[in-house]
């Protein structure tokens, strides 16, 4: 028996990365998977994104769970692209119990158009907002709504000026995200609808391993590698790690998902070796 035995997931940004893992977590723990992803690039994105055949291989792993697996090309910026695909995979798995908001792009670099502020914000923010609100029909008592965050909301980050328009953009987007789950939480608390966050510090993804994120950490280098980076991502952690496996992100989304957090609501759970530690103080909260 596995601990989401009987129950739906729908994912964003489900077609590699943090999202596939997840996937295949929650698949593994019995769930069913309603796996959504753009499938395509967007113009002030400094790194390519998933394509659809990154989205099959999800579903491929999934159905290795002996999982069903509805997948759909959704972008999470169209309201209605969202609600279709999402009550399309309800009437073919027969119902929802779990959302994971989590599709997510990273535009960084001084050289990006402005644009890039608003491209992030339409994805990191939006996205989840308008995921929850075309899930949210859907669900009842019981069920179980996470959003990825990031390590960014919880830290005094650096401005407009290091990290460009696009990261300035990311950055507001993670921290919006960690209020609206909070107050998205007490709002549907006499409902048993749970609402928490994950927060992730660097992940071993493409969003991480990536020229503008490389360029970004080694400013000083005009063409840094992954090991030239290396260094300067551990230095960002307290724990001598420079990133985190998807795996482990998916670890607390599993625990988030299941009857084992029931009473978890309004989480901001961090993973993310200890590097939010020296920007909050639970002592000094207001």
């Amino acid at each position: 028996m596995g601990k989401l035995d009987g129950r739906v997931a729908v994912i964003t940004g489900a077609a590699r990365g943090q999202g596939r893992s997840h996937a295949v977590t929650l698949a593994a723990a019995g769930a069913e998977i309603i796996a959504l992803d753009l499938c395509a690039d967007i113009d002030t994105n400094g790194y390519r994104l998933a394509t659809e055949e990154d989205l099959e291989e999800t579903r491929r792993l999934v159905e290795k769970e002996n999982r069903r697996c509805v997948t759909a090309i959704a972008d999470v910026r169209e309201p209605g692209q969202l609600r279709t695909a999402i009550a399309t995979g309800v009437e073919e798995l027969g119902g929802l119990h779990i959302v994971v908001a989590n599709a997510g792009i990273c535009p960084l670099g001084g050289d990006v158009a402005r644009k890039a502020f608003l491209d992030a914000v339409d994805v990191d923010l939006v996205g989840v907002v308008n995921t929850v609100s075309a899930a949210y029909p859907h669900l009842s008592s019981g069920a179980s709504i996470i959003a990825t965050g990031s390590v960014a909301a919880l830290m005094k980050g650096s401005g407009i000026d290091v990290l460009g328009p696009g990261g300035f953009g990311y950055g507001h987007s993670k921290r919006a995200v960690a209020q609206f789950v909070h107050d998205l939480a007490l709002t549907l608390a006499p409902e048993s609808i749970r609402v928490n966050c994950v927060h992730p510090t660097n992940c071993n993804t493409d969003m991480l391993h990536s020229d503008p994120m490389y360029k970004t950490f080694r400013p000083d280098l005009d063409a840094p590698t992954r090991d030239d980076v290396t260094d300067a991502f551990t230095s960002n952690q307290p724990m001598p790690v420079p990133w985190v496996e998807p795996e482990q992100i998916s670890n607390a989304v599993l625990y988030l998902a299941s009857d084992d957090a029931a009473f978890v609501t309004g989480m901001q759970m961090k993973v993310d070796a200890g590097t939010a530690l020296a920007h909050t103080n639970p002592y000094s909260l207001k």
